[in-house]
């Protein structure tokens, strides 16, 4: 592939399998790194992680490996591990999310790779990081909202503490695995040394709670469920209209002066029960009864697009089908289309060096043969790994 992006050099060893590891590896890989994913034997679970299914291969891990090569390796085996560090000898980054204390196990941890490779980063993506109370434990997203606090800030009185609908601890954990790859490889361009970073999902988890951590330490206070009201700000929430519910954000009082006036009801923000924000917040229920009377007039859509051109911040409620069709997300090139892979964009644009979609995601093993042979192996060795199972070419069959 030739490659164009801002990373466009850089190589990366992704051993790491499901979601935050995969989505760091995408990134780095849209944006121009050589990322390699060596997957085990029996392959990245998230291939089976469907319905649906495209040649056998499930959306959940299509979403997340595109601009990826594919090789399959059994590190279990000795032989397997000498692979791989044969791989390391030209990589810049080795990104992994095992159990803490398996790459150590297999003589991979990063005090033994540092002395070999002291150029290296070794970015691992854990659930509690390697010590303290929990160090060493497995983590999974559901389990790190709830731990975290997310759940208590999301829902309603009715429905009770609810996990937040995307995977958004796994996900942001891929974005900060990201961003500690990017600043121990300026650390290196300084020193020459590489260092090992690690994004654990406890810690995003906590990262996400603002405002509620701050306003707790402020207060004393516990958050309450508030569904789709802000804690702070009031109108910040869902409204209903004649067809679709719309999201306001207002945040001040001349937004609100605005609002009041683009729907014909001055008088609410005349009223000395919504005159400030603070006054807002306190009287949020009856501030959402006078707007939605007024509200339940106008389409839903229509009145949402003629608020935010107004300077009034607001957007209707859309289904996935809906975002993934509106005009500006094409105009945004938040779709990326490859053969018959379809898939978002990169949400960071650079002026001179854009994301580049070079290819969809891979399939199981598919560039076994080329990146051992880039990597000085043999045609003999290459068919020995291949007959020997150490670089398998298809999964397990399932039956």
């Amino acid at each position: 592939m030739s490659r164009t992006g801002a990373l466009n050099g850089l190589r990366v060893i992704d051993l790491s399998r499901v979601l935050g590891g995969p989505y760091a590896g995408q990134i780095l890989g849209d944006h121009g790194a050589d990322v390699i994913k060596v997957e085990p034997p029996a392959g990245d679970e998230t291939r089976e992680w469907g319905p649906p299914f495209l040649d056998g291969t499930a959306s959940y891990f299509l979403g997340l490996n595109r601009n990826k090569r594919a090789m399959a390796l059994d590190l279990r085996k000795d032989e397997g591990r000498a692979v791989l560090l044969r791989l390391l000898e030209d990589a810049d980054v080795l990104l992994e999310n095992f159990k803490t204390g398996t790459m150590e196990k297999w003589g991979l941890g990063f005090d033994t790779l540092t002395e070999r490779f002291p150029r290296l980063i070794h970015c691992r993506v854990s659930g509690f990081g390697a010590d303290g109370p929990m160090g060493g434990m497995p983590g999974y997203d559901a389990i790190l909202q709830a731990m975290g606090g997310i759940m208590t800030v999301n829902g309603t009185q009715a429905s009770g503490p609810i996990r937040v609908g995307l995977p958004v601890v796994d996900m942001v954990t891929g974005l900060h695995a990201v961003q500690g790859i990017l600043l121990a490889l300026h650390h290196r361009s300084l020193t020459g040394k590489g260092q090992f970073v690690e994004a654990a999902l406890f810690d995003t988890a906590l990262s996400l709670l603002h405002p509620h951590a701050a306003n707790h330490a402020l207060s004393g206070k516990l958050p309450s469920l508030s569904g789709n009201d802000h804690p702070n700000i009031s109108p910040y929430s869902t409204y209903e209209t004649a067809t679709r519910p719309i999201y306001l954000a207002v945040g001040n009082d001349r937004q609100f002066a605005k609002l009041c006036a683009e729907i014909g009801a001055p008088q609410i923000a005349e009223d000395p029960l919504f005159a400030s924000n603070g006054a807002r917040v306190t009287n949020r229920d009856a501030l959402k009864v006078a707007l939605e009377a007024v509200m339940t007039a106008f389409d839903g859509a229509e009145l949402a697009d003629r608020l935010i051109r107004a300077g009034v911040p607001a957007g209707p409620v859309l289904n996935v089908e809906e975002a993934l069709a509106h005009p500006h997300t094409a105009h945004r090139q938040m779709r990326v289309e490859i053969d018959d892979y379809k898939g978002l964009g990169s949400a960071v644009k650079l002026g001179e060096t854009p994301a580049d979609y070079q290819s969809k995601p891979p399939a199981f093993g598919e560039h076994t043969h080329i990146i051992l042979a880039q990597a000085g192996f043999s045609e003999d060795e290459i068919q020995h790994l291949a007959e020997t199972g150490i670089t398998p070419t298809s999964r397990p069959n399932r039956g």
